[in-house]
């Protein structure tokens, strides 16, 4: 098992190979979230900062935990080849399409349908483990351009942000998501 505050090239490599990974967040009181992320949301930004891509989904509860606790966890897990599960700790700046930094940051990503918020992850601390535990699971497809991008494409922007307003402004436990302006 391996600690440290920076990634390497050998990490860095890991991470970019991956196909899903996980997103953990907790409010101060509530319920702990755990989320799957995948589609090409994330890139490497240095060995301390990472920048994900968050996308519409029917639920926001990691934007409004970290409204309340900025702190994060990601997890990346090998399904395929050597073991390896790899976590990394830190605290997130959220930016939205409303902010001036949304622009200049949703360029590094492909355009989708439903792009919610950018998450721009600074690392306080990284841990790897054996990752044996973890099932050998051959990738077969992705669903986002078949499924998740069409769905929210046809609703158009009027409709997302309809969307939104209906199931993305609070959490489960009522925290609000910082999705619109107060």
């Amino acid at each position: 098992m391996a600690h440290g505050t920076k990634l390497n090239g050998s990490l860095r490599s890991f991470i970019e190979r991956q196909k899903v990974f996980f997103v953990a967040t907790a409010a101060e009181t509530g319920t702990v979230n755990l989320s799957p992320k995948g589609a090409d949301s994330l890139r490497i930004l240095d060995d301390t900062r990472i920048m994900w891509l968050n996308l519409t989904g029917s639920g926001n509860e990691t934007a409004g935990h970290v409204q309340r606790q900025n702190r994060m966890t990601l997890m990346f897990c090998a399904f395929e080849g050597d073991a390896l599960i790899l976590r990394l700790y830190g605290t997130v700046n959220t930016l939205h399409p409303r902010d001036a930094q949304w622009d200049a940051a949703a360029e590094a990503f492909p355009e989708m349908a439903g792009s919610r918020q950018i998450f721009e992850f600074k690392i306080d601390r990284l841990q790897t483990s054996c990752g044996t535990g973890v099932p050998l699971m051959p990738f077969q497809e992705d669903r986002v351009d078949d499924e998740l991008l069409p769905y929210y494409a046809d609703m158009g922007p009027e409709g997302v942000d309809a969307y939104w307003r209906k199931k993305n402004t609070t959490t489960i436990d009522g925290f609000d998501t910082g999705l619109f302006e107060d």
